[in-house]
């Protein structure tokens, strides 16, 4: 079996108003199908030990997760080196019921942005409103970052997560970059009453 390489060899950026770092690769599988049938609901505790999200929710549970994509589809988050016995788990649990799991790992790139100023440095780029008000930890947003689409969660604190096509990696790294930049922090949503 070959060795998993991330798309951009661990690039990292520091010094700016927010870290930027390219994540090693992370077990992604996309489930579709009807989540609300109990086939589904039943299998996905089994595989992952979670329930479906509620909508644009993303539920963790250490390295293990689920996150609502659209009406019909899921991202379930995995250990990389345990997808394809995940998909056996999810293959067997879902039957001949009409639904789909595919691995899309090697698809995908993830980032972490991270520091106070996060939210202003993904403001800079995607038309969602980070107000910690309006986007809390549980939430997921698919949208647009700049000219590629992108979804991203609040990992913790003053940490997000941010998974786009690998084929934009580099793109999307370089914009990250960009809207961190020190000195660039319009302090919009970190500014301290």
């Amino acid at each position: 079996m070959s060795e998993a390489v991330s798309a951009l060899k661990a690039a990292a950026f520091t010094g700016g108003i927010a870290e930027v770092s390219l994540m090693d690769p992370i077990g992604m599988i996309s489930v579709r199908g009807d989540l609300t049938a109990s086939y589904m609901k039943k299998t996905l505790k089994k595989a992952v030990g979670l329930g479906v999200p509620d909508t644009r929710s993303v539920q963790m549970n250490g390295d293990r997760g689920i996150a609502w994509m659209s009406p019909d589809e899921l991202l379930l988050i995995c250990p990389y080196d345990q997808v394809s016995d995940m998909i056996d788990t999810l293959t067997k649990g879902l039957g001949s019921n009409h639904t789909l799991a595919v691995n899309v790992s090697d698809a995908r790139a993830v980032f972490r942005i991270s520091g106070a100023d996060s939210r202003d440095v993904l403001a800079k780029l995607a038309p969602v409103d980070l107000s910690p008000a309006a986007f809390t930890p549980g939430m997921i947003r698919r949208t647009r970052l700049a000219q590629v689409p992108a979804a991203f969660w609040i990992e913790e604190g003053d940490s997000f997560r941010l998974v786009c096509f690998r084929s934009v990696a580099q793109y999307v790294y370089d914009l990250l970059k960009i809207a961190a930049q020190p000195g660039s922090a319009p302090a919009f949503y970190s500014a301290k009453p």
